[in-house]
């Protein structure tokens, strides 16, 4: 720790080593003014030649614009303060005076941030993992990798992804600020060029995943529409243009993530009908059914492609590709709320996404649909519940995944002039949210492959975003302190990681090729 007192000052200042660093070389770019009082360049020089080994860290701050200011909280005058993990904390304060603490916020936003209890990002990483997604993972999941491939992969997927994502969890607040997008923390972390990168496969990600939304949108509505009249007028292609009409509505009326507050529940709501629904009916036609075959079906060699790419659908399941942006949403402390989001989700969050696949699987075995409302028998009133249940709900679902390009375009070409629901807001989103749901909306109706949406996303994006560069940005922020022990497991889990990434994505181009031998543009599957 460093610790330096201004004589016109009758205070002490307490830096963790990092902020000091920080601060001694920035100073010779701004005024730096800490804890309402500006220090001076003397004592700046003094602090960028102390004795701090940190020669390999590149702090963001060297971007600084001259007349930019480290905003801290201002102490009350003669108090002893420590400025540690982003957060100013009064030293005679317990262990949980963090809860009322604001950190610094690292890049601007015209989101709503910081507000958000530790349930409601629970509610909205639920709400991912029970999307309407969870009626295909019976089919894409279990299917090719059986009973005991299956089983096993989908807890090693849930262990490795809460791993995963509690490491990344905790960097939110590094070098004293909250990056509250991935993308500023790779650059943070790793320079312009990373931030760039890490940019693009968030994005790449996101948008596959908001198509594979509105392909199921269209999906559910289509399935609705055949049990009211089956004669085939209203295609796949038409159901899913009326979904991403939809959504454009739904994402013009919630400005922000923070504001889907009751939607959540509503979507909670939502995903019990269907998969209640789902699992009842399967369970009926289980128990009615001969023996099912349980075998993984194709030869050989097809096998372990469709092995490969349905490891990568393991890992889509359970993750966002977008944890630094939901949890900006949360109160502090950001990361003891974020890990209880985390525990809700991969506990009592995962339990309706166990039974349904589960379930579904051993009504139907190895003829279980890529969309388990297609296979159930029942009363067509509670098949059309559940189909209306679920397009609501992936309405829903598609406004958290593309919330982070949603910030994007609102702060880069928003006014940043009056209310979300000003005129001109309003009017701003219908174009620019409506024109970016367009094309989702075209590549979607163009190539309605939904497992293989799943299994390319997450090995182009998922396992890179959620599993290499969360164990490989920890290293990097923490190696002077880790064991090498420790060091060895995270280059480990970077390697394993990137090899399984690489062979999901051929296994998963393989299979798009096959597809579209079998369908054309624009197909009603």
């Amino acid at each position: 720790m460093a610790s330096l007192t201004e004589e016109e000052d009758d205070h002490e200042i307490i830096l963790d080593d990092e902020t000091a660093h920080q601060i001694g070389i920035a100073y010779k770019k701004t005024t730096l003014s800490l804890a309402g009082s500006s220090f001076s360049p003397a004592v700046c020089s003094a602090l960028s030649k102390s004795k701090l080994h940190f020669d390999r860290y590149i702090p963001s701050y060297l971007s600084w614009q001259p007349d930019r200011r480290i905003a801290m909280a201002t102490p009350a005058p003669e108090t002893k303060v420590t400025v540690l993990d982003g957060v100013t904390k009064n030293k005679n304060d317990g262990e949980d005076a963090e809860d009322n603490l604001q950190p610094v916020v690292a890049d601007g936003t015209s989101h709503q941030i910081g507000a958000d209890p530790w349930y409601q990002a629970g509610f909205v990483l639920t709400t991912g993992v029970n999307s309407a997604y969870v009626l295909g993972y019976s089919g894409s999941l279990m299917v090719p990798l059986g009973w005991i491939g299956g089983a096993i992969g989908l807890l090693i997927a849930a262990g490795v992804s809460m791993y995963a994502n509690a490491l990344l969890a905790k960097l939110h607040l590094l070098g004293g600020k909250r990056h509250i997008r991935y993308r500023d923390l790779a650059g943070h972390i790793y320079g312009a060029r990373m931030y760039r990168v890490t940019w693009a496969m968030q994005y790449v990600n996101l948008f596959m995943i908001n198509i594979g939304f509105v392909i199921l949108a269209g999906q559910a509505l289509k399935a609705l529409y055949l049990l009211i009249r089956d004669d085939g007028a209203l295609k796949l292609p038409y159901c899913i243009v009326i979904s991403g009409f939809v959504c454009t509505l739904f994402a013009v009326g919630i400005p922000y993530l923070s504001a889907l507050r009751v939607w959540l529940l509503f979507s909670t709501a939502f995903s019990l009908i269907y998969i209640v629904a789902a699992c009842v009916l399967a369970l009926r036609d289980g128990a009615r059914a001969p023996a099912r075959d349980y075998s993984i079906p194709g030869d050989p060699s097809s096998r372990v492609f469709t092995t490969i790419g349905a490891s990568a659908s393991l890992v889509f399941a359970y993750n966002t590709g977008m944890l630094p942006e939901i949890q900006a949403t949360i109160k502090p402390p950001v990361v003891k709320n974020m890990e209880k989001a985390l525990w809700l989700q991969f506990t009592a969050g995962s339990v309706p996404l166990y039974a349904v696949i589960f379930i579904g699987y051993w009504a139907y075995g190895n003829e279980t649909s890529s969309y388990l409302l297609n296979s159930v028998h029942g009363p067509v009133w509670v098949k059309a519940v559940a189909n209306l249940a679920a397009f609501l709900q992936t309405v829903i679902a598609l406004h958290i995944f593309a919330s982070p390009m949603y910030e994007y375009l609102d702060t880069r070409f928003g006014s940043g002039r009056g209310g979300p629901f000003a005129a001109h807001n309003v009017v701003f989103r219908v174009g620019v949210r409506g024109g970016y749901l367009a094309v989702n909306t075209l590549v979607a109706a163009a190539l309605p492959f939904l497992g293989d949406f799943m299994s390319l996303t997450g090995a182009l994006s998922t396992f890179p975003l959620t599993f290499v560069l969360a164990n490989h940005m920890y290293l990097v922020a923490n190696g002077h302190r880790l064991s090498s022990l420790r060091k060895a497991w995270h280059w480990f889990n970077v390697v394993g990681f990137t090899v399984l990434a690489v062979a999901a994505a051929i296994a998963a181009l393989r299979l798009i090729a096959v597809d579209s031998k079998t369908y054309h543009l624009f197909a009603d599957v």
